[in-house]
C-alpha cells in the first residue's frame, strides 16, 4: 500500500480501546506498514482529546517515538493554501488539522487518508478531486 496520511480520529481509537472504532482501527493498521504521516496539528488534537485517559498524552508522542506515525509536514511553507482551504470550507467548518492534511493528499497524490471524520468525503483535493479514503463508513 502506499502511503497513508492518518487523522486524529484513528490514532484516538487505537489508543482508547472503549472507542466505538477501537476494533475497527486496529484491524486496518494490521494492514498498513508504517510509518504513518500526519502532521503537528492532528498530533495536537489527539494529545488533547487523550489528556483524560491515563497515559494517553504519551502514548500519542510514543507513536511518534517508535516510528509509527511520522510528522512530515511543515506548515509554515504551506501556509497560503493552509489558509485557502480552511476559508473555502469554512461552512463546514474545515480544522487546521484537517485543512492540513488535504494538503497533504494534494501535495502526494498516490497517498490515502485514514480518517473516521465525514467531512473527508464533503472536502476535495486540487479543487475538484475526491481524496482516497481508508473510513469505516
Amino acid at each position: 500500500m502506499n502511503t497513508v496520511i492518518v487523522d486524529t480520529g484513528p490514532i484516538v481509537a487505537l489508543l482508547n480501546s472503549s472507542d466505538a472504532h477501537h476494533q475497527w482501527t486496529r484491524d486496518i493498521l494490521d494492514t498498513i506498514e508504517p510509518p504513518l504521516v500526519t502532521c503537528e496539528a492532528v498530533v495536537s488534537e489527539a494529545c488533547f482529546i487523550l489528556h483524560r485517559i491515563s497515559g494517553g498524552q504519551d502514548a500519542v508522542l510514543e507513536l511518534i517515538e517508535r516510528g509509527v506515525v511520522s510528522i512530515v509536514f511543515s506548515l509554515k511553507s504551506e501556509l497560503p493554501v493552509v489558509r485557502k482551504l480552511m476559508d473555502k470550507y469554512a461552512s463546514v467548518p474545515m480544522s487546521l488539522a484537517d485543512a492540513c492534511l488535504v494538503r497533504m493528499s494534494e501535495l502526494d497524490s498516490k497517498v490515502k487518508v485514514l480518517t473516521l471524520d465525514n467531512d473527508f468525503t464533503i472536502y476535495r483535493r486540487n479543487r475538484r478531486q475526491n481524496i482516497p479514503l481508508l473510513s469505516p463508513t
